[in-house]
């Protein structure tokens, strides 16, 4: 299938901004762009508008905003848009049962995980949290349960040790766009494929709670805490009673007691091993690496953090 074909997008953050440009690249028809409705945000706490809002409004697309997709007048409106397919990226809303039935081919979600492993709303964080060394991004043909349609193409992708949420986000919203247009292109010919029943694990939310640090646990078990949290909401700890975000960590052999520094170089004891700190932010303040950190904030050997 080369021709180009009447769609509607749903997504709101950043992630879904590329799959949204690369549509529009590609040629199809963008018959309506859905996304979450501006919301306060900022200093002033005024009403700014998601990431593909922003970006829809700047390609002159038509932008939706509906608190709900539940009502029969939203359900109506977007049966008469006539669509071949609506393509959702981290939308937000739940999407009821005529709204997936409106379009020619349905409704097909971009979902960055390796299916059915972490199905849910944070795939990519729980991923990294977990110290996973593989993911995937996959075309997934929507149904009424929590991402657990038919896959329809699917890439895998490793996690290296080294990379953040953040990084790992961006390369996947990257080749989501990609692999979108891929599917879109070959949609007669595709066959989807049911998901496994086992291995099933689901990304909850990122809960605030979770982000304190327990030194108590493993030092390559809290690298990959670490690692997953960064750079938001940030994984974080107390010294000197202030707050103290960790961005950037690396593993080492060492040992202590949990929670003392071991040097004056940001080497900090675990539960077992020890971790390096690389990059830090004081509460209300930038980040920055460890070495430029201690210049303003007195951390040595033998200091505790809780």
């Amino acid at each position: 299938m080369t021709k180009s074909l009447r769609l509607a997008f749903m997504g709101s953050p950043d992630f879904a901004v590329p799959t949204l440009d690369a549509l529009v690249e590609a040629g199809h028809e963008i018959a309506a762009v859905y996304a979450q409705p501006p919301r306060p945000a900022g200093r002033g706490k005024k009403d700014r508008p998601t990431a593909v809002h922003a970006r829809a409004d700047e390609l002159g697309l038509e932008v939706r905003t509906p608190k709900s997709l539940r009502d029969d007048t939203e359900q109506e409106a977007f049966a008469a848009l006539n669509l071949d397919a609506a393509i959702v990226a981290a939308y937000g809303l739940i999407l009821p049962q005529p709204i997936l039935d409106a379009p020619k081919y349905g409704c097909l979600n971009i979902h960055p995980s390796d299916l059915p492993r972490w199905r849910g709303a944070a795939p990519i964080q729980r991923a990294v949290m977990a110290g996973d060394t593989q993911t995937a991004i996959c075309i997934m043909q929507m149904e009424a349960g929590l991402d657990t349609g038919p896959i329809l193409l699917r890439e895998d992708t490793k996690i290296d040790p080294g990379e953040t949420s953040a990084d790992l986000h961006d390369s996947l919203a990257k080749d989501g766009a990609r692999l979108l247009v891929q599917a879109l292109a070959s949609l007669d010919t595709l066959t989807a494929t049911p998901q496994a029943e086992d291995g099933i694990t689901y990304a909850n939310k990122i809960d605030k709670a979770e982000a304190r640090i327990d030194w108590s646990r493993s030092a390559d078990d809290l690298r990959a805490h670490i690692m997953g949290l960064s750079p938001f909401p940030g994984a974080w700890c107390e010294a000197n009673k202030d707050r103290i975000k960790i961005l950037l960590a690396t593993v080492e052999d060492a040992s202590g007691i949990a929670g003392t520094m071991l040097d004056d170089k940001g080497l900090i004891a675990c539960g077992t091993g020890a971790l390096r700190l690389q990059r830090v932010q004081r509460a209300g303040k930038p980040a920055m690496g460890f070495t430029d950190f201690i210049r303003g904030f007195p951390l040595n050997a033998g200091s505790t953090l809780e």
